[in-house]
């Protein structure tokens, strides 16, 4: 691993986004990567990993989930890889989120993504091996 790595592995526990919201953070800081940035990676990969926490473990069980950073030129590259239950993000359409009515009258669901492909500059998806890999890319400047 470079020193523009950080490779982040967690549990499938909600308790654990802070964590990597730290880890973010304090990677984002030594690379000198503006704040916003680090907070639209950090809201990205809190809905993402909600999602796959809340919803993509059937069986009660420990899962690890895998969390990478690398920096590539002026991209910030994230990986997210599980083993929870298929899910791809870049097959649903970002613009079915309701944002025109209150939160009275919404129906839950699909604003999570919505704001990831709004925050990120790109978006992939694939399954491999069982597991959910989705790849993030996000220019920045330095701070």
């Amino acid at each position: 691993m470079s020193e523009s790595d950080l490779s982040i592995r967690v549990a499938n526990d909600l308790k654990e986004l802070a964590v990597i919201a730290e880890q973010v953070d304090a990677f984002c800081g030594r690379r000198e990567i503006a704040p916003t940035v680090a907070y639209q990676v950090n809201l990205s990969l809190d809905e993402l990993l909600t999602n796959t926490i809340s919803y993509g473990y059937k069986d009660g069980a420990r899962h690890e989930i895998r969390i990478d950073l690398n920096i590539d030129g002026d991209r910030l590259i994230i990986r997210i890889e599980d083993d929870a239950r298929q899910f791809d993000l870049t097959d649903s359409d970002p613009n079915r989120a309701d944002t025109d009515s209150g939160l009275d009258e919404r129906m839950p669901g699909g604003l999570g993504i919505f704001l990831v492909h709004q925050m990120m500059d790109s978006i992939s998806y694939r399954r491999e091996n069982n597991k959910n890999i989705v790849v993030l890319g996000k220019k920045f400047e330095t701070a």
